[in-house]
Parts: structure tokens; C-alpha cells; sequence
């Protein structure tokens, strides 16, 4: 049986589609420069809580 999601992250899914399409729907480099960004937030947070999570911070 799959995972209920809870209604925080339907909404936060929700919202990053609707901006990814809102993106797209501005052309193609809008979109590139989106997904960039995305990536780098994902690196330097994945790199944060990597930290955090050596002093016993971060699940």
C-alpha cells in the first residue's frame, strides 16, 4: 500500500509544479535558469545538513 502524503507536502508539491509551469510557460531560459537555481539549493543544503547531521542536528 503506498505512503498517505500529508497535506504540507501535496501543497509544497503542488506549488513547485505550479512555479515550474509558470516558469516554462516564460520561455525556455527561464526555466534553465529555474532548474539551475533548484540544484544549487539542493547542493549547498545537501551540504548543510550533512554538517548538521555530524553533530547530531539533522534526522
Amino acid at each position: 500500500m503506498a505512503r498517505r502524503r500529508s497535506i504540507t507536502g501535496q501543497l509544497y508539491r503542488a506549488a513547485r509544479i505550479s512555479n515550474n509551469l509558470r516558469a516554462a510557460s516564460r520561455g525556455p531560459a527561464a526555466y534553465a535558469t529555474r532548474q539551475v537555481r533548484r540544484r544549487a539549493y539542493r547542493r549547498s543544503g545537501s551540504a548543510t545538513r550533512s554538517i548538521l547531521r555530524a553533530f547530531g542536528l539533522s534526522k
